[in-house]
């Protein structure tokens, strides 16, 4: 598979709005995105899950637009949103021929949402229930909060998940928490405006300058984080609840977004994961678990600043010493990554094809282009030179990382076990 060259132009208003735009004439549809530089890391640990409650906010009427979705609806168009510990991105899809509502919709609500009580009691109580819905009520819904909480310290944002700590933070929410929100991030000089689709890039700067250059810049509020507080020595916790099975959890400190490190962290996952062929299907669980692993999955929580590689196994047996050899099993197949010459260039290979493969095919659509865009802006990233960045990972990087973090990092491990 060869990468294929994505059409990219960039522009900049007088306000600080950043602009990435990518032509796509094999369709009659555009999505406008737009991502504002705030998310859960803003928070305080007093008034946690105000990033994701204002995306919701941001769909409950703006200053000049009352019904957000109707509007939008009547030109054919549908729209989500989504929350990170990092940032918040919302998206439009629409026929092409009606992009100009896109803009009027997005600009409105960049300008001033209503700050109606009405709409943020209502919000408030969507958010509450999600929380009781995927965090109380479900199978494992806490599991994010504990191992955050056990791996960062507690006055760092990345120790409690987007949705927030507890329930009450978000019915303590007050109009005023809304306002001060909003004027502190929620500007174009914090924000990134993706198009991709059937519209030209001249007409995209020239609806920009439209609907948007008329909004003033705000001074954006200062971040500064603390150290992640990551574990000194190895953390083990046992936790019981009514879940159906055992599951075991590894939470590894790993290096923060853009360095290599981190990339090479996201390779190693891949090699031990990405597909039946990989380390931890082929070898862990259809050969030396001996049914003890059902499954066994590595991924990264991939941050701003630093991370986790997670590793997670399902498991047939719950008591303490089936934990202690599935922790034993599981890292030797990981710390073999760190032995010279172990990885071998075939699997290398595959792991960079899988890449390949999944970067393409999510770049296909002109909604997951123009998402991948505004990311790759952010990043200050070229789209284009992702797949060649990711092949020129040496070897010997991969091994290093490996090393670092399987052979001489303190980790967390979280016992999930089925209440007696």
């Amino acid at each position: 598979m060869s990468n294929p060259e994505y059409p990219v132009r960039r522009a900049v208003l007088d306000n600080g709005l950043r602009i990435v735009h990518s032509f796509d004439g094999t369709t009659a549809m555009a999505a406008v995105n737009v991502l504002y530089n705030v998310g859960a890391r803003d928070e305080k640990r007093s008034l946690t899950g105000m990033a994701h409650l204002f995306e919701h906010l941001m769909f409950g009427g703006s200053v000049n637009v009352p019904d957000y979705d109707s509007v939008l609806t009547a030109a054919g168009g549908t729209n989500n949103a989504w929350t990170s510990s990092d940032f918040t991105n919302f998206y439009i899809t629409l026929p092409a021929q009606n992009i100009s509502t896109a803009f009027y919709l997005e600009s409105d609500r960049m300008l001033s949402l209503a700050f109606n009580p009405r709409s943020l009691d209502v919000q408030k109580g969507v958010v509450v229930e999600e929380f009781k819905q995927t965090c109380l009520d479900k199978p494992y819904g806490d599991l994010m909060h504990i191992v955050r909480r056990l791996a960062y310290g507690g006055n760092h944002p990345y120790s409690w998940p987007v949705i927030g700590l507890m329930p009450e933070h978000i019915r303590d929410v007050a109009m005023e928490d809304v306002k001060a929100w909003f004027y502190a991030h929620y500007a174009p000089n914090n924000a990134i405006l993706s198009v991709a689709g059937n519209v030209d890039f001249d007409t995209t700067v020239r609806l920009a300058n439209e609907w948007f250059g008329d909004i003033p810049r705000r001074d954006i509020a200062s971040r500064v984080l603390p150290a992640p507080g990551f574990p000194t020595a190895k953390v083990h916790h046992v936790e019981e609840a009514a879940v159906p099975f055992p599951m075991l959890v590894l939470a590894i400190p790993m290096d923060s977004y853009g360095t290599e490190r981190y990339f090479a962290a996201d390779a190693i996952t891949d090699l031990l994961s990405a597909g039946y062929s990989a380390r931890f299907s082929e070898k862990l669980v259809y050969e030396v678990s001996k049914g003890l692993i059902s499954t066994c999955d590595a991924s990264i929580i991939g941050c701003e600043h630093e991370g986790l590689v997670l590793i997670m196994a399902q498991l047939s047996d719950a008591s303490p010493e089936a934990f202690d050899s599935a922790e034993e099993m599981i890292m030797d197949q990981a710390r073999r990554l760190a032995e010279p010459g172990d990885i071998s260039p075939r699997e290398l290979e595959r792991c960079y094809n899988n890449f390949e493969a999944n970067f393409c095919y999510s770049n296909l659509g002109y909604l997951s282009r123009a998402t991948n865009l505004a990311k790759a802006e952010y990043h200050g990233e070229d789209i284009n030179r992702e797949v060649r960045d990711r092949r020129a990972l040496a070897v010997d990087t991969i091994a290093a990382e490996a090393d670092r973090l399987f052979n001489h990092t303190p980790y967390v491990r979280l016992d999930y076990r089925p209440k007696q």
